[in-house]
């Protein structure tokens, strides 16, 4: 099919994230199921736009938040433009599809006291696990890095000496974090316990592993990450996301600049960090209103 060759595509040519890949199979084959149970049609390059905006209000219907139907779009944007470069379609049924308007959603993060709870009274266990899992939260808080860039983070990438970490983003492009003192001792004391637990064991290259000394998947990591959060904050989102965007809006209310945050989270474009200086704002104004008299 040639949703197959397009997905190769994006591994090949695109270099997209396995995140990504499963995202737009997972897209792709939704659209697929709807086209073949509402038009009986199995092949989706046979589809029109008048097919595309029956999908689109079919998941508004279903109460598919404006986010996720963007993020199908796209998805069909990208495939039927494929099918035009590979001479299977002379055009895009995508041009008279229009896209909802995205809801300005405040990202969740978690403050700053609540942080300081975690790291300072919440207990991790005197074992391999409550020495890894305390090590993958400060990661997280430290440097902002993406779930995906944690989990393939390998021993080597990590510069003791210099504190920095290099980390494989997004399209594969490498960039250098710098961490502090503290993230730096939390990894030390968990290396040294991760290498006591697994002496007679062929050591792993990937920094955080399970406890056979394996990789530790990404569902696993979602567990440890919410696991902890539940007991400092209730907020809506308890995930290894929220820590990327507490990181960045703590960095900005202590006054980090905006294109120094882009580059530490590995934005490809300003609009996407600026986010975080709503929450800055929402911020000031709290203060405000507490603090003037008149306010």
């Amino acid at each position: 099919m040639h949703t197959q060759g397009f997905l190769q595509y994006l591994v090949t040519e695109r270099r997209y994230s396995s995140h990504t890949i499963r995202a737009y199979r997972s897209d792709l084959d939704q659209f697929a199921l709807y086209f073949s149970l509402q038009y009986e049609m199995t092949e989706i390059t046979l589809a029109t736009s008048v097919h595309i905006r029956s999908f689109v209000a079919w998941l508004i219907e279903h109460k598919t938040t404006s986010r996720s139907v963007n993020r199908k779009l796209t998805c069909l944007r990208s495939f039927y433009k494929y099918c035009i470069r590979q001479g299977i379609l002379i055009k895009t049924p995508m041009s008279k599809v229009v896209s909802p308007r995205n809801s300005k959603r405040l990202p969740y993060f978690i403050e700053q006291q609540n942080m300081e709870t975690l790291f300072h009274d919440i207990i991790f266990d005197d074992s391999f696990s409550g020495y890894r899992n305390k090590a993958i939260l400060e990661s997280f808080y430290g440097t902002g890095m993406r779930l995906s860039e944690l989990q393939t983070l390998k021993i080597y990438d990590v510069d003791f000496d210099n504190q920095t970490l290099k980390v494989l983003g997004k399209r594969n492009k490498e960039r250098i974090i710098p961490f502090g003192i503290t993230m730096k001792k939390t990894i030390l004391d968990y290396i040294q316990i991760k290498n006591e637990s697994f002496e007679n064991l062929e050591q792993s290259d990937f920094l955080f592993v399970n406890n056979k000394g394996n990789q530790l998947n990404s569902k696993s990591i979602y567990i440890i990450v919410r696991k902890y959060i539940d007991q400092i904050t209730t907020i809506g989102k308890r995930s290894p996301h929220v820590l990327r965007h507490t990181f960045a809006t703590h960095m900005l209310n202590e006054g980090a600049e905006l294109n120094a945050i882009k580059e530490i989270l590995g934005h490809s474009s300003l609009s996407s960090t600026q986010i975080y200086s709503h929450n800055t704002i929402s911020r000031l104004k709290n203060i405000y209103k507490q603090a003037h008299p008149r306010a």
